[in-house]
């Protein structure tokens, strides 16, 4: 018997086999005593036989074997370069066991393969990635590699995972455990709003701020496949992967994407906060790690195609005059782009809309005090385009492949594509002062092939190796492209292409559960939302936009004095807050309302905290019902204060201590009984600071 383990301070991941065969998971939860024998772990959790079944029941392996009479799916399909099936029998080869770290060698020998395990665990941030490799002695063609496979619980009831549309990403589904399989397959070539690849599985009580529930998150930016089977004997496995024979041609070498996994003990918040955590601080490298972040300006609701460039710089004028400290060109700047169907991958200033080029835009921008920020949408290629009509073998797919927003893609697997995006990107770069990218990607791909998420990355990658001063922004429709590979290379994702505050209100609700603040952006969009024709109320669309990393996308000219008023104090809360909000976890709270959706954002140092409750809907009752807070210390005192409590509406006419002053309670109080907040309309938000403090007030 052959036994290894991870451990941090909050889990304890533990494999075992039974001598060569591959090893099983046969524990992951709570930590175990350093003690712990593991040989008596697998014998333990070994299930009985009994009528109907084989004499010995089949190793749920970190990589299921058909040939071992495994009855589920496998985590390998395999077939040799002439096409005939292969049937591995691996074997083990050797191993390599450090602090926090764990690499497991097993082969065939016969076949000629062999499969890498790696593990590590991060004591910090608690998350731990794992990721498998096949290696082949000759070429042979990949249907399907899972990465390291582990059991679920056998005490959950459900699982929760992410699907979406254009505007409406993130939404969460919950579904059943039963006999057979939960298969989700994401075959559009890009991470998707569609399939966001994460999958949370609580066990039996738990809820966003108590209980055991264990969180997965597959970083990869192309297809993927999910699969979380019930097999007929009970047990419980869970699959990631690539999309299946998204590998086009036959290989020696193949590997799946990091598969970040976690346990938490604390609910759904325990596994937000390690995502949130492991994101912001051991995957994302910062343009200018020091830097706070700007409040942003994006003019594309304000503009669309038609720049001028007298209206851009009095835009950026009022702007700046709100608090925006960049000021981002959006699409239409170059080519002959005066709309969606024409001049994609023609990377060059468009001389008649801007007859001296861009400098005397960017100028007056530096000169406002903002830095400067640009479109591109690398990737991608309009048929009717300079390029296009010069390299129409560029384009990946068919001549008569059906278009998505009048535009192909361009086949990033071939360097010859890479090489010429990234010199006309980099022209632009160097010959201007730009320090931000819009980098968007607005149609999926025609098939599906890891070829292309990998040249994509390469393009990235060498992009910013020459301009590590670039931050670059991952859009893609909005939220089509987010995931911890895209952001290993990248320091921003625009969430949703809705600036409907309700909506985004929602969507990031459920993201947070994966992503944090400083990623995560949010912008104040038009009076009437341009995507869904509500017209919400400016404090409403302002203090949405401050839950996470703040900006405007709406046309300034339109604001009244009022409404310039509001958002400029706003604006003005959060570039105070920021640096500490920066660092922050955001913590879902269980509200006893479904109209509210609410948030607490607390600091590391656990000394102060934001609580932002968003009302989605009308409520059922007449009266708020009090919101729990989470993640406090029980004994100590905290002063609260409503501090848009001067937004009330007439028709809250109670006297709730909150509307009129500050109060002083304990952590205890906070936790167990909860904030009543005054009454309020739908589309409204209250926000409550809170402060660790000595002091007893009244």
């Amino acid at each position: 018997m052959r036994a290894w383990r991870l451990d941090d301070g909050r889990q304890t991941l533990a494999l075992a086999a039974t001598g060569d065969r591959l090893p099983q998971v046969v524990y992951w939860g709570a930590r175990l005593p350093d003690d712990e024998d593991l040989s008596i772990l697998q014998a333990a959790q070994m299930i009985d036989v009994t009528g109907g079944m084989l004499d010995e029941n089949p190793d749920l392996s970190i990589c299921p074997e058909a040939t071992r009479s495994f009855p589920g799916q496998p985590g390998l399909v395999v077939r040799a370069q002439s096409g005939t099936p292969m049937l591995p029998k691996f074997c083990y080869h050797g191993d390599d066991a450090g602090e926090g770290a764990l690499t497991l060698t097993y082969r065939d020998a016969d076949h000629g393969l062999a499969l890498i395990f790696s593990f590590a665990i991060d004591p910090e941030t608690h998350l731990i990635t794992a990721k498998t490799t096949l290696e082949a002695d000759a070429p042979v063609h990949l249907h399907w590699l899972a990465a390291p496979v582990v059991p679920a619980p056998q005490l959950s009831e459900e699982m929760y995972d992410f699907s979406g549309r254009w505007c409406g990403e993130f939404q969460l589904n919950t579904t059943a455990w039963s006999p057979g399989m939960r298969y989700r397959e994401n075959r559009t070539g890009r991470t998707g709003h569609e399939h966001f690849p994460g999958l949370l599985i609580p066990v039996r009580g738990a809820t966003n701020a108590q209980g055991e529930v264990y969180g997965f998150h597959y970083g990869w930016s192309g297809g993927h496949r999910m699969v979380a089977e019930e097999l007929p004997d009970g047990r419980r496995q869970v699959q990631w992967g690539h999309a299946s024979r998204l590998e086009a041609g036959a290989a020696t070498v193949f590997e799946t994407a990091p598969l970040y996994m976690v346990y938490s003990n604390d609910g759904l918040n325990g596994c937000a906060v390690a995502f949130q955590r492991h994101l912001r601080d051991r995957i994302v490298t910062w343009a200018k790690p020091d830097a706070p972040r700007p409040v942003h300006y994006n003019c594309w609701e304000a503009v669309y195609f038609d720049h001028k460039v007298d209206v851009l710089k009095d835009i950026a004028n009022r702007a700046a005059d709100l608090g925006a400290e960049r000021f981002v060109l959006d699409d239409g700047w170059f080519g002959q782009r005066d709309d969606d169907t024409r001049s994609l991958s023609d990377w060059q200033v468009d001389p008649r809309k801007y007859p001296e080029g861009l400098h005397p835009l960017i100028d007056h921008v530096h000169d406002l005090g903002m830095s400067f920020g640009i479109w591109f949408e690398p990737e991608m290629i309009n048929p009717d385009s300079d390029l296009h009509r010069a390299h129409p073998d560029w384009a990946l797919g068919s001549e008569d492949q059906t278009l998505g927003r009048q535009q192909k893609a361009l086949n990033m697997a071939l360097p010859e594509v890479r090489d010429f995006i990234y010199d006309r990107m980099a022209a632009v770069l160097r010959d201007h002062d730009i320090d931000y990218i819009k980098w968007d990607h607005n149609r999926v791909l025609p098939m599906p092939d890891a070829a292309q998420t990998r040249g994509s990355y390469a393009l990235i990658d060498r992009l910013r190796a020459e301009f590590p001063q670039v931050e670059i922004e991952s859009c893609a429709s909005g939220g089509g492209r987010i995931d911890f590979g895209i952001l290993k290379r990248t320091q921003r994702v625009w969430l949703s292409d809705s600036n409907d505050a309700i909506e985004r209100l929602r969507i990031q609700h459920n993201a947070a559960l994966f992503l944090p603040l400083v990623v995560t952006g949010s912008h104040v969009g038009p009076r009437t939302c341009h995507t869904s024709g509500r017209v919400i109320d400016i404090s409403m669309r302002a203090w949405v936009a401050a839950q996470r990393h703040m900006g405007f996308e709406m046309d300034p000219r339109e604001l009244t004095e009022e409404e310039a008023r509001v958002l400029r104090e706003v604006t003005a809360w959060w570039k105070t807050n920021r640096d500490w909000m920066a660092g922050a976890d955001i913590l879902r709270l269980d509200s006893a309302d479904p109209a509210v959706l609410a948030e607490q954002q607390l600091c590391r140092t656990g000394d102060r905290f934001v609580v932002f409750a968003g009302k989605e809907d009308t409520s059922r009752q007449i009266a708020p019902r009090p919101i729990r807070l989470t993640r406090l210390t029980p004994d100590a005192m905290y002063r609260i204060e409503l501090i848009n409590r001067g937004t009330a509406h007439h028709l809250s006419r109670g006297t709730p201590e909150l509307k009129s002053t500050p109060i002083t309670v304990s952590g205890a109080w906070l936790m167990t009984q909860g904030i009543t907040l005054p009454w309020s309309f739908p589309a409204t938000m209250w926000v409550l600071e809170g402060t660790l403090t000595d002091k007893k007030e009244r």
